[in-house]
């Protein structure tokens, strides 16, 4: 699965990779495709969010779900962005690709869930062109010693 984790600097342009996933799942045959878009939201006086990735540690993550979902012939993609992404655009997308729906949604929500508590992936709020680490909203990565305390 050529291109299933990608990462871009700044914000995803979502039409393109839609556009790319669905064509994936029509080529493939899949009845089943979920596409999840998360966009960053106007809050906390931000102007958006910035995000440093440990891509080691991301796609040995992203390839474990890869395997656990090929064991139900479904088939997984990811994006996610790097660097600065500014209000109302998108830092993140994820699909679920099958040829039934149960296979794809039984997968969908986990597979979000999990990127959230555990994927390398470090946030930070865009404030007055300045990063400032979001803690309080950020997740410990287990055995790595980070947000400990």
């Amino acid at each position: 699965m050529q291109d299933s984790l990608l990462i871009f600097e700044g914000a995803l342009n979502t039409t393109e990779i839609y556009t790319k996933w669905c064509a994936f799942g029509a080529e493939n045959n899949f009845g089943a495709n979920a596409i999840f878009t998360g966009i960053v939201r106007a809050e906390n006086d931000c102007e958006g969010l910035s995000f440093d990735i440990y891509t080691p540690l991301l796609e040995q993550w992203f390839n474990a779900w890869c395997k656990k979902a090929q064991k139900h012939d479904t088939y997984l993609k990811m994006a996610h962005s790097k660097g600065n992404v500014l209000n109302h655009q998108s830092s993140y997308m994820a699909g679920v690709f099958s040829s039934q729906r149960r296979a794809t949604l039984g997968i969908f929500e986990y597979f979000i869930e999990d990127f959230k508590h555990n994927a390398p992936i470090w946030k930070y709020d865009l404030k007055n062109n300045q990063r400032i680490y979001a803690k309080e909203r950020s997740h410990h990565l287990p055995h790595s010693g980070l947000l400990s305390g």
